[in-house]
Order: C-alpha cells, then structure tokens, then sequence
C-alpha cells in the first residue's frame, strides 16, 4: 500500500520486458522490499551499491509490461518512486495500491500562471469510478481531479508537484498509469451487489 507521496524521481538505467533496473540515492532498501514505480507496485530483486547511488532491479511480469507504461519507457527517462506505507505513518496524499487499472494518455498541459492543468484519457470503463474532487493516481502521484467531462479529467498542479515528481518532463500524447480510487471500487462493488439482490428478490418475489 502506498500513498501517491512521490519520494524521489530516478532515472532508467536499463528496461525491457522481463527487467527494470533504476538508479537512486534512496537508502535503507533490502531486497524483497515493496517499491511503486510509476505507480505499479514492484518487487527489489537486486541491490547493487555504487558511492552514491544503487542500481536497483526488478523483475517485471508480462502482464505487468503489457497493461502498464512500461512498455513505452525508454533508458534515460524518469519514474517516480515511493516505498511502501508503514504502520504508522503519516498518509498525506490517499490510499494506493500499486495495482495499475489501464494507462491513459496527456491530452493537454496549460501553464496557469505558477501552475498546471493537465488533460488526462479516461476509457469508458473506468470512467465511473472518476468524480470531481475525487482522487486518482497518475504515475503513482496522488492528485484531486478538478473536472470530469466525458472520456477525459483534468487535474490542477501545483509548481511543488510539477517540479518534483516526472510531470515535468512529460508531453502532449505520453501515456501515464492511471490507478482510480479504491474507495469508489468498493463502493461500486456493494451497489452491484445490492442490485443483483434486488432484481433476484423481484423475480422470487421474496425478501433476501
């Protein structure tokens, strides 16, 4: 579980389908350690330490690589990275699980004075789950969405976030992951199920 709080931003150093490998200046990593990056919840395999930094690899699933924006990611390019929550810690942005739902697309990027707006893609079958003011994880980031209009949201960044997570290096038609809030899965997932109690007590004419 993480908190879409994007630690530090890494660079690539190697990726392809089975491999990826970071380099970063976080400390305190073991092997077997939970790890989102950009977003996906991802397993050390190996730490090997240089002077001031690690090379840390990963082994990535087909699956993984095929529904995420691995498949798109190059040597050289940023992701953002965050260890995962501990009992006790401060949660500041929202809960995330590091289980990516599909990858979406920049639609635009406005520069508002200090700031940002960001267009994302949303496919039709999430697009339930996203609400105005509601939260969603892009890369693993914890953002609010500021408004919802078919297919598409937009989310407002502050220059904090812009400069400290790969949204400054992003670009009209890059993919993102895109995780929707697990609370509107939830809440998604008892209304089905209180419907299909409904339409089985019309047809019995019983009360369930």
């Amino acid at each position: 579980m993480f908190t879409g709080i994007v630690e530090i931003v890494c660079p690539i150093k190697k990726i392809n389908q089975k491999e990826l490998v970071i380099l970063t200046e976080l400390e305190d990593l073991k092997q077997g350690d939970s790890i989102s990056v950009n977003g996906i919840c991802l397993t050390i395999r190996d730490i090997k330490k240089e002077k001031k930094h690690s090379n840390i690899s990963f082994d990535i699933s087909p699956e993984t690589f095929l529904r995420t924006n691995l498949r798109y990611l190059r040597t050289g390019d940023f992701v953002n990275i965050e260890r995962a929550l501990r009992i006790g810690s401060k949660l500041d942005g929202h809960f995330v699980t590091g289980h990516i739902d599909d990858i979406s697309k920049v639609l635009s990027i406005k520069k508002i004075k200090d700031s940002y707006e960001f267009e994302f893609s949303v496919p039709d079958k999430l697009e339930k789950f996203i609400a105005e003011k509601g939260s969603v994880a892009i890369d693993g980031i914890s953002l609010t969405v500021a408004k919802k209009i078919k297919n598409k949201f937009t989310v407002a960044i502050i220059p904090y976030t812009f400069y400290n997570t790969n949204l400054k290096s992003r670009k009209i038609g890059d993919f993102v992951n895109l995780e929707v809030d697990i609370i509107a899965r939830y809440v998604d997932s008892i209304l089905s199920q209180q419907n299909d109690v409904g339409k089985i007590e019309k047809l019995l004419g019983v009360n369930l």
